[in-house]
Formats: C-alpha cells, sequence, structure tokens
C-alpha cells in the first residue's frame, strides 16, 4: 500500500501542476504583461481622477478673469510664475484650472457620444446579424447611407443650424458615431448565431430577446469594448474640431479645443496657449487608443502582445 501510494504521488503532483490557470488570472497577467495597455490605462486612470476632483485639484477658479494678468508665460519660462504654474490665457484665466475643468468637458463629450452610438448601433447591429434577411438589408442600407455622409461635414451643417452648445454637440456626436458599431456587431452576431448554445437556449423555448440579450450580448461584448474606446477618441477629436471652428463647445465653457482655438491669435509669439491644451488633447486620445488595442489583445486567441 505504501509502495502504490508513493507511486502515485509524482503523478498527482504533475496533475496539479500542469492543472491550468483561471481564466480571470490569465487575463490578469496578460494585463500586467502587456505595456500599451497598462501605460494607456494609467494615464487614463490619472485623467479621469483629474477631472472628477477637478474643484480640489485646480489652483483657480476657471472662470475667473484678471486682465492686469494676461497671457503669463508658464512656469518654466523666465517670466513664469509658481502662481500660474502654466500660465494664463488672454483674459487672464489660470490655464491649469481650465486645462483640469477641460478634461470634464472632453471625458464627459466622449463617454456620453460613444454610449448614445453604441446603443444606436449595437442593436442595428445585433438585430441584423441575428435575423438576416430583409432586416439585414434594410439596416446594411440604412449602415451604407450612414458611412456615404462625411461625419465633420454633417456634424458643422448641424451645429451651424442648431447653435452650438455641449448637449448640441453630445447628441449631434452620438446620432453619427454608430455605424462602426453596427458593422462590428452585425459580423460578430453573424459568427454565433448558429452557435451550439444558441441552438440550445431555442430547443428549451428561451425568447428572442432572451437570445440576444443574455446569450449574444456577453459573447460579443469583448469586441464592443474596444469599438467603445475607439468611438471614445472619435468623438473627443470631433468635439475639439467643432469647438476650435466655433460651432461646438460655447465660451467661457472650459474645452481644449476652444482654448486652441482661442491661443491661435498669439501661436507664433506665445505657442504655449495652443501646445499646452493640443499636448492634453493628444495624451488623452492616446491612451484611449492604448487601452482599445490592450483590450483587443488580451483577448485575442493567441494572447498576442
Amino acid at each position: 500500500m505504501t509502495t502504490t501510494s508513493s507511486a502515485l504521488q509524482p503523478g498527482a503532483l504533475l496533475q496539479g501542476a500542469l492543472k491550468p490557470a483561471p481564466a480571470w488570472r490569465r487575463k490578469l497577467n496578460r494585463f500586467l504583461g502587456h505595456r500599451g495597455l497598462t501605460l494607456g490605462a494609467a494615464v487614463l486612470l490619472l485623467i479621469v481622477l483629474a477631472a472628477v476632483f477637478a474643484p480640489l485639484l485646480a489652483p483657480h477658479d476657471p472662470f475667473n478673469q484678471d486682465v492686469s494678468a494676461r497671457l503669463i508665460p508658464p512656469v518654466w519660462n523666465a517670466q513664469g510664475s509658481w502662481e500660474h504654474i502654466l500660465g494664463t490665457d488672454k483674459l487672464g484665466r489660470d490655464y491649469l484650472s481650465r486645462l483640469i475643468y477641460g478634461a470634464r468637458v472632453s471625458l464627459m463629450i466622449g463617454i456620453a457620444a460613444a454610449l448614445i452610438s453604441g446603443l444606436i448601433g449595437t442593436t442595428l447591429g445585433v438585430l441584423a446579424g441575428y435575423f438576416g434577411g430583409r432586416t439585414d438589408a434594410v439596416i446594411s442600407y440604412l449602415i451604407t447611407t450612414r458611412l456615404a455622409m462625411p461625419v465633420v461635414l454633417v456634424a458643422l451643417a448641424m451645429a451651424s443650424l442648431v447653435g452650438g452648445s455641449l448637449k448640441v454637440v453630445i447628441i449631434l456626436l452620438g446620432l453619427l458615431l454608430w455605424d462602426r458599431f453596427a458593422v462590428v456587431t452585425r459580423s460578430a452576431t453573424q459568427q454565433i448565431r448558429d452557435a451550439e448554445f444558441i441552438a440550445a437556449a431555442k430547443a428549451i423555448g428561451a425568447s428572442t430577446p432572451y437570445i440576444l440579450v443574455r446569450e449574444i450580448l456577453p459573447n460579443i461584448m469583448g469586441v464592443l469594448i474596444v469599438v467603445v474606446t475607439l468611438e471614445m477618441a472619435h468623438a473627443i477629436l470631433l468635439e475639439a474640431t467643432l469647438s476650435f471652428l466655433g460651432l461646438g463647445v460655447q465660451p467661457p465653457t472650459p474645452s481644449w479645443g476652444l482654448m486652441v482655438s482661442e491661443g491661435k491669435s498669439y501661436m507664433f509669439f506665445k505657442p504655449w496657449v495652443i501646445v499646452i491644451p493640443g499636448l492634453a488633447l493628444a495624451v488623452l486620445v492616446l491612451a484611449i487608443n492604448l487601452v482599445g488595442d490592450g483590450i483587443r489583445d488580451i483577448n485575442a486567441p493567441d494572447g498576442r502582445n
């Protein structure tokens, strides 16, 4: 008996050593090992925290004007001051405070526009991919029609007709950026609509809404998250474009695109007035894209890095 136990013990140890790690642990290891994802997530987290705690972090009121202190350079300039670390704008408003509050505007527009467009596009894409036939033909026609419309030109035309504001920008971008959600979710739904777990759900009498919400949506959530990050970055850039042209967020609301627009007259003499908000915008978009690419990589079957 002792010999048999000792002979089985190495096999048991080997079986325990070869036992695969849980799925969540493998994804956590991929996350920690993906430098782009960890960097993007860290930068994005810092920007989100700065936006959430803006009243505590901003050294001055972002709306307070002081013409006697206009266009003070940043602290690293010889004429800079620690009272205004990033200087002031043409109206004497503290640039660091406006930059921090501007993060709120960019994130709010990016998240809200992605949610609205995601709801529209995901609904259309899942319906087209699951039902096929005439439903797919009609929705594919809508997608093609939307793709034929230049987003920037339509947004500019509608904003000029309705008038620019934060609410208008969110609604416009939400109604214009749903096409990528529809295309991706339609393709992903077509790939799994004939899977065995879908057939099993039908066999036990599950309703169509139940299958769409409880079976299909969870299985396409990975690609959906990637599209959300891409459209968030897209919406933030479009908001900056509209605000730069005067048809987006209106003054005195702090917006990074509006800050670039207000400083364009001084770009050759005071270049920091457009470099600082432009750099902040580039860092935010880069961080969101890194997060999206990283999520795609860690969810890939081969776990490419």
